[in-house]
């Protein structure tokens, strides 16, 4: 049987009947951390917005009202970003450095037009809470702020500080990200970092629970801008040469072209122990590529994937076009924005150099977007592992904890090439293909809302109580 290293540390047995909190919709607690929810999603914080400074003031004055010390929390603007850095402090006793509680404020942009409810209003149904930014990421910034003001009421003191950040452009350039983690020492002096944006357990469609993954590594984000010229000229002269249609032909490269397989002890692992709880067709596949990951009809099958095909390879899609400038004129210039999720251990200069190839247009240009970066592997805890077991097993007993890769990016790639050892243990559990963030009606169950209260307080109480 294959196991990963990671996933070999010991569990340790707790008594979860005597430790496990049971909050009602009614408790002080949930209330509270609904209301913060309710707060801050309905705040447009998309990157055009400039909102994030004003939902950080509000966090910061929820925390100073449950008893911070005012000079412990500080609401800092960067650029049309603000973030939170709030520090709850602890008495020392245990002499360890620091943990570091991650969440960022801002969310991609929503259209209310093509929204069946209002995407900055929270609503529900019967089974769903619904707006922008339910799950992304404003599920785990409110149940971390809920959290620190409850642990304050209850005149909670770990045995070493618990620090706050929260960043306000996650989504986009990750400014607020890169100025937290290169240029606030006392942020990357934090021992591990626990982020709310990764991590969470997944559910079939009737509520069984399959898992919980926790992520200690995520791929590397890169986007280029693909560019074709012409000369252009009158619409009723069309000519053979068009911007359109060769960049058109450099799409279709890319939709076709396939990055190879490529694995990881980790990924290994976690396609072998998922595909064991989900059996059936796609499980059957992930066991197969788990023992064999040159097995190409196990492959092609996560392939087709969209929640899994991130994990199996290097994937690139064109995300936004623009071409031309009036109705009556040839195109003088085409271009497609091509996002990239890059397998640990490929540079960004070898996924170009390739994109190249397959593009095939010696005179197209690339432009690579920002500064992408390349981070490692956490090695997993096992007193993280512990922690995260006990709150995961309140919930559903014996269930398997299981390290993994991300295809999607978050802070944690700046605090791991910082030095920090950062693990994505949020507090969801939902089906998989229910997840719509970043895409149309973003939701989240209202039972994962109120299942995830008990979360991060036995956590931070396992990680830091005496």
């Amino acid at each position: 049987m294959l196991r990963s290293r990671w996933l070999a540390l010991p569990l340790l047995i707790i008594n979860l009947s005597a430790t496990a909190q049971t909050n009602s919709i009614e408790s002080e607690h949930a209330q509270k951390t609904l209301e913060i929810y309710r707060n801050i999603v309905e705040v447009d914080t998309s990157k055009t917005k400039g909102n994030t400074l004003r939902v950080a003031q509000y966090l910061g004055d929820q925390l100073i009202d449950a008893g911070f010390a005012s000079e412990d929390v500080r609401v800092i603007p960067k650029d049309d970003f603000g973030v939170l850095i709030a520090t709850y402090r602890g008495d020392n006793s245990s002499g360890k450095k620091p943990i570091l509680l991650l969440g960022h404020l801002d969310v991609v942009e929503a259209l209310q037009e093509d929204w069946v409810r209002p995407p900055f209003k929270l609503t529900q149904d019967d089974v769903n809470f619904y707006a922008r930014g339910t799950i992304d990421n404003k599920f785990g910034v409110a149940q971390l702020t809920g959290t620190m003001i409850r642990l304050k009421k209850e005149g909670f003191v770990p045995d070493r500080d618990l620090i706050l950040a929260f960043s306000g452009d996650e989504e986009s350039g990750m400014i607020t990200t890169r100025m937290m983690a290169y240029e606030m020492p006392e942020l990357v002096e934090a021992e591990y970092a626990l982020n709310s944006d990764s991590g969470g357990g997944s559910l079939t469609a009737d509520g069984r629970a399959i898992d919980y993954s926790l992520q200690a590594a995520e791929k590397t984000f890169a986007t280029w801008e693909i560019t074709v010229r012409n000369p252009g000229g009158h619409s009723s002269r069309p000519r053979d040469d068009n911007a359109i249609y060769e960049l058109a032909s450099g799409i279709k490269a890319i939709e076709a072209h396939r990055f190879p397989v490529m694995w990881s002890e980790m990924t290994l692992s976690y396609f072998q122990q998922v595909g064991d709880k989900l059996g059936g067709e796609l499980g059957d596949a992930m066991v197969r590529f788990a023992y064999d990951p040159e097995d190409e009809e196990a492959a092609a099958r996560l392939r087709t994937e969209p929640s899994y095909v991130g994990t199996t390879r290097t994937t690139c899609v064109v995300t936004m076009l623009e071409a031309g400038h009036a109705e009556n004129a040839l195109p003088q210039s085409a271009t497609a924005t091509v996002n990239c999720r890059i397998f640990p251990g490929v540079s960004v200069a070898d996924i170009e150099a390739e994109l190249r190839s397959v593009v095939g247009n010696a005179e197209a240009e690339f432009v690579l977007l920002g500064d992408p970066t390349e981070s490692p592997i956490s090695e997993i805890r096992a007193d993280v592992l512990a922690a995260v077991g006990h709150a995961v097993h309140s919930r559903y007993p014996g269930l398997d904890l299981i390290a993994y890769m991300s295809s999607g990016g978050t802070d944690g790639m700046h605090f791991r090439k910082a030095g920090v050892p950062t693990f994505g243990v949020g507090s969801i559990f939902m089906n998989p293909d229910e997840k719509f963030a970043h895409g149309l009606n973003e939701r989240v169950p209202v039972k994962a809302f109120y299942d995830a209260l008990d979360h991060w307080s036995i956590i931070i109480r396992d990680l830091t109580g005496s």
